[in-house]
């Protein structure tokens, strides 16, 4: 019986993969590095594993760790000075199961309030090592990394060794984390292998499409990404894991999903309509946007994929005067001049793909020629973007290649916000007209 199962899982996983092969571009890809290898280390069955932190409302954060043992408990235990625990947080837990796999007991357990720009030193379940964590600043400056399509090969262990050498509070990662792609083991290597990044910095993230990971009649869509990776849906109204906003320092970012239902009517529609309507530029006067699959995109890979994202959202944004765009799935990295409705406008948002983190499928090398006149920069290397909101006003953004040191800046733009220009002046009843509409 569990051979047949088995034939089952190949049989199925083969065509999938097939279907995606298919469905793929004919670009050429560069040969890769080779995907990593974690050794096996025996360890105590609740030891706390895959640690990762996120934020979880106003002065509060997410730790999420795995434990084999089914009775660990989910609590976190934290101060101020190493060893020394004057606060306790309880939690919840959840696992999953995936045709033969079954996951460890996964923990989520908020802490708070916490005191900004501080280190906390914390430890998950009573057991296993101390960690810390340094809490963004309530106020400008704040610098963001931001690198997407990571997955696990020598280019991701190059893009996140020069991400931590930037002086960062919080890690934004438009999409494709794991690239498991229906290997769940692979969902436990991703996690160990970001772990001493992600357990001391924040990491908020959104959905790609290795995570969408379904299988049809057996397995629901995102089982694995929403049991690991919880963000703070519900303490920004959302009803789904799959979108959501939060705030730090001046920022308000909303996190979108490409692979959820966000037509007119849809309750991701609704939901950003009813975001927005929050946002108060006073408070936040930075408004940034993040999802996976880029609406302006010169590279031949993945042309046409988010037309019809784009079509839906694209005027509710731009009336809401958001500054930048982050996305990827396009593994190289491309920034646009301000731009609406396919063409330059100095009222748009600059968008920016930088699905280069170090998938295990390459780059992608061949671009449109001539270069749209939107796109300003465009080079199909890995890497990582810093952004460093200087103040209310202005911002620095840098992109980082692999191959260079990480004090060399392969671009660079000083970016104003959209929020005391005349962009915005005239706008207000366009903008109530949309977020009060049906």
């Amino acid at each position: 019986m569990e051979k047949c199962g088995r034939l089952l899982l190949l049989l199925t996983l083969s065509v999938l993969i097939f279907a995606s092969v298919a469905a793929a571009d004919d670009y050429i890809r560069p040969k890769p590095r080779q995907t990593l290898q974690f050794p096996w280390k025996q360890k105590s069955s609740s030891q706390p594993e895959q640690v990762h932190i996120s934020l979880a409302g106003d002065k509060h954060m997410r730790v999420t760790w795995v434990t084999n043992d089914k009775s660990s408990p989910s609590f976190v235990e934290y101060g101020t000075s190493p060893g020394k625990y004057s606060y306790l947080g309880q939690g919840e837990s959840t696992s999953y199961s995936y045709i033969f796999y079954k996951s460890g007991k996964i923990h989520h357990t908020v802490i708070g309030p916490l005191e900004a720009d501080t280190v906390y030193y914390y430890r998950c379940g009573g057991e296993g090592p101390e960690f810390h964590l340094k809490t963004p600043p309530a106020q400008f400056p704040i610098t963001f990394a931001v690198a997407g399509d990571l997955g696990q090969t020598g280019w991701t262990k190059s893009t996140l060794d020069h991400i931590d050498q930037c002086k960062y509070a919080v890690h934004l990662l438009p999409g494709d984390l794991s690239y498991a792609d229906y290997m769940q083991h692979k969902w436990d290597s991703f996690g160990e292998l970001v772990q001493p990044f992600a357990s001391v910095r924040p990491w908020m993230v959104t959905q790609g499409n290795h995570e969408k990971e379904s299988i049809p009649f057996i397995v629901d869509e995102f089982v694995s990404y929403n049991s690991r990776w919880k963000m703070p849906y519900e303490e920004s109204g959302s009803s789904s894991n799959l979108y959501y906003s939060f705030e730090v320092a001046g920022v308000h970012a909303i996190m979108l999903g490409s692979y959820t239902d966000y037509e007119r009517y849809s309750d991701q529609y609704n939901w950003l309509k009813a975001d927005l309507s929050k946002v108060d530029r006073e408070r936040t006067p930075w408004l940034i946007v993040l999802f996976h699959v880029p609406w302006y995109n010169s590279n031949d890979a993945h042309q046409h994929e988010g037309d019809g994202m784009m079509a839906e959202m694209e005027p509710l944004l731009y009336a809401s005067g958001v500054d930048l765009m982050f996305t990827g799935h396009v593994h190289a990295y491309e920034r646009t001049k301000r731009v609406n409705n396919g063409k330059s406008d100095p009222c748009g948002p600059v968008h920016i793909t930088i699905g280069d983190g170090g998938n295990r499928e390459g780059l992608a090398r061949n671009y449109k020629d001539p270069a749209p006149e939107w796109s300003v920069f465009r080079e199909a290397s890995f890497g990582h973007g810093e952004l460093q909101m200087v103040n209310s006003t202005h911002a620095l953004w840098t992109w980082h290649r692999n191959d260079d040191d990480e004090p060399k800046r392969s671009d660079e733009v000083w970016l104003n916000s959209l929020v005391n220009s005349e962009c915005l002046k005239g706008r207000h009843e366009e903008l109530r007209k949309m977020l009060m509409g049906p």
